[in-house]
């Protein structure tokens, strides 16, 4: 008799599409006539459900605000998409799976989004830094361990 041997790790991309996209542009067309240089801000959050045998959704929404004093000169949040198929991965490896390597493949498409659309909204494009996921994960698990450790 032979023995099987164990089912390789799968990790695929099956798709990546942007779920939802909006763009506020309040203060137009007064706020085009400002002559300060807005202070911009990202918000970033990641979300991941199983939505079949294996196969994954991951969304990283993207929220950039730029604000001239105390007027919003635009808002654009996007969340972008990717279905995954993770198979055979040890229970240990899919959470860093759907919270880090997920949300790094999302990111390019996203920065790409969020720039287009501030660009088409009469702005110059906004150039998103790279995040680092990974580093959010840990930062992340170290809040929850010491929440559940006061408790």
């Amino acid at each position: 008799m032979t023995e099987q041997a164990p089912a390789q790790p799968t990790f695929n991309i099956e798709k990546i599409y942007i779920k939802d996209l909006s763009v506020e542009v309040p203060g137009a067309p007064q706020i085009f006539l400002e002559q300060e240089a807005p202070q911009f801000d990202l918000q970033i959050s990641t979300q991941s459900a199983a939505i079949d045998e294996g196969i994954y959704q991951c969304v990283l929404t993207l929220t950039a605000t730029a604000k001239i004093q105390d007027k919003t000169a635009f808002l654009v949040e996007v969340h972008q998409a990717g279905i995954f198929r993770l198979q055979n991965l040890p229970q240990e490896a899919m959470e860093p799976t759907l919270l880090v390597a997920c949300p790094n493949i999302l990111f390019p498409y996203g920065r790409e989004a969020i720039s287009d659309a501030v660009l088409r909204a009469g702005f110059p494009p906004l150039l998103l830094q790279p995040v680092n996921f990974e580093s959010m994960y840990l930062q992340q698990k170290q809040q929850v361990g010491g929440a559940a450790a006061t408790h």
